[in-house]
């Protein structure tokens, strides 16, 4: 439900199609209803019609739902059992880089052994030089505790995790 509530928060939903009432054109009828030997027809803005409006058409809405605080943790609680039982999660120790350097993040992700696979990294909190030295890979992504969700921890082949991230996740389930 976690995943199912996310992205259909990330759905626009500015999607819309005119109706007969909506489309430019007269209201005038076109032939006269009977005689014609055809089939009847109104207005230029009929349905039937090349350039009318469409039936039921769709309107912009909002997708978005509600979810309970309780089931979305729980929810991430399962997301990360089932990657622990995987042994996609990979705990690191808390490292810095000294400036943005992709070629270092990628030699990291070697000697991991995970460097052609989809990875998440999660920090307990932000820090510009891992986010900038990950931006440019494709299959890298780096985000803070704050940010992790269901969706994003089963999206990827694997989590590297630090082990102030590790103290932050059983601080947030614990509490």
């Amino acid at each position: 439900m976690d995943v199912k509530q996310y992205l259909a928060n990330q759905r626009q939903g500015t999607h819309k199609a005119k109706e007969r009432s909506e489309v430019s054109g007269s209201t005038r009828k076109l032939i006269r209803q009977k005689g014609g030997g055809g089939a009847r027809r109104g207005d230029i803005n009929s349905p039937v019609l090349v350039g009318g409006g469409r039936v039921f058409g769709p309107k912009p809405r909002d997708y978005s739902f509600k979810l309970n605080k309780k089931v979305k943790s729980l929810a991430r609680k399962s997301a990360l059992t089932y990657k622990a039982q995987e042994n996609a999660i990979i705990v690191v120790e808390d490292f810095t880089l000294d400036a943005p350097q992709t070629k270092e993040f990628i030699a990291i992700t070697k000697k991991l052994n995970i460097a052609d696979k989809k990875l998440l990294m999660v920090l307990p909190e932000n820090n510009k030089f891992i986010y900038l030295s990950a931006r440019n890979l494709e299959k890298a992504k780096v985000v803070t505790i704050s940010d992790l969700n269901t969706y994003r921890i089963l999206d990827n082949a694997s989590l590297i995790l630090t082990e102030g991230t590790v103290a932050a996740i059983e601080k947030l389930f614990n509490a």
